[in-house]
């Protein structure tokens, strides 16, 4: 089970690492320079006691703790970090799955939702923000601890032009909270999914339906910031009542605002750095639990957008 079908886990851990990695029964040899046999060696213990605890380890888990232990500077704090991927502390249990932080940032942002009223979550596609943020809603109203969730996101676009979709207002929506739906029947059983939201125990609803309301007892997000005005993020922001938790989620480097139009996102961010009450978690390439190819993209992407940014400020410069 450590090893890995076909020692799939130790060719992961060879190729992420740059060790040779031999295995004779129950026992492996690493080879390789020393902190790089260090850091194996660290991996596959907390491996090893992750299925201690009855918790599978599948590619995705060897990703992560290989993630976690990059990201420390001695063996010690890299120990700390990798018990994070499957200790209780930071664990979100739901009814389908149990969840542990799979990246630096992702044991950041467990960690201020844990202990903020009002957490956000900024960075690349990719990193679980959205899906980790749900996690911890739904794992709050299964333990009592709120009455209720209720999930928000710009429609379309800042403006929320629908008129011109078909259907009537749940048919216009539903697309654009597609993803909201999706991270919820990943926590909870589907017919619990239908009661809880036809009871109103779970509401999904575009940023606009929010004005006007006070929102108590509640764990509350708001996904794809980026694309809300500073007026409408603000009027989000005031909507929360008592008893009750925020979650912002948005990537600055995928603002679908017109030009010259300011992101609510990046002027919240700037607005309220200084109060103590609201964290803020960056994410970064380092985060992102998707396919490897999902890093590689976004990097380029970035690359470019920060070449063609250089070449615009020469040019006026010239």
């Amino acid at each position: 089970m450590l090893y890995g079908e076909h020692d799939q886990h130790l060719l992961q851990l060879e190729q992420q690492l740059g060790v040779s990695l031999a295995s004779r029964g129950n026992q492996v040899s690493i080879s390789g320079d020393k902190d790089s046999v260090a850091t194996a060696r660290v991996v596959l213990k907390a491996l090893y006691e992750r299925l201690q605890k009855g918790l599978e380890v599948g590619g995705g888990d060897v990703d992560a703790v290989v993630r976690m232990a990059q990201m420390t500077p001695d063996v010690e704090e890299t120990e700390k970090a990798v018990e994070s991927t499957h200790g209780d502390e930071l664990a979100i249990i739901t009814r389908k799955r149990r969840l542990n932080p799979r990246s630096p940032g992702q044991a950041a942002y467990i960690k201020a939702m844990q202990r903020h009223e009002l957490v956000f979550g900024i960075g690349p596609a990719g990193t679980g923000k959205t899906y980790m943020a749900v996690a911890y809603g739904v794992s709050l109203l299964l333990s009592g601890e709120v009455e209720r969730i209720i999930l928000s996101r710009p429609a379309v676009e800042a403006g929320e032009r629908l008129g011109f979709l078909p259907g009537d207002m749940k048919d216009k929506v539903d697309p654009y909270l597609r993803p909201l739906y999706d991270a919820l029947h990943d926590m909870l059983p589907s017919d619990q999914v239908s009661s809880r939201l036809e009871h109103g125990e779970i509401e999904i609803a575009p940023l606009a339906f929010m004005r006007g309301r006070t929102l108590s007892n509640a764990f509350v997000i708001l996904d794809e910031a980026q694309n809300t005005t500073p007026v409408q993020m603000k009027m989000f922001l005031t909507r929360l009542g008592e008893n009750s938790r925020m979650v912002v989620t948005g990537d600055l480097s995928q603002v679908d605002l017109p030009k010259g139009q300011p992101s609510g996102l990046r002027d919240a961010s700037e607005t309220l750095a200084n109060l103590d009450e609201v964290t803020f978690v960056q994410f970064s390439h380092a985060d992102i639990v998707r396919h490897k190819l999902v890093t590689k993209i976004v990097r380029a992407y970035d690359t470019r957008e920060k070449a063609g940014e250089a070449k615009e400020r020469d040019f006026f410069d010239g």
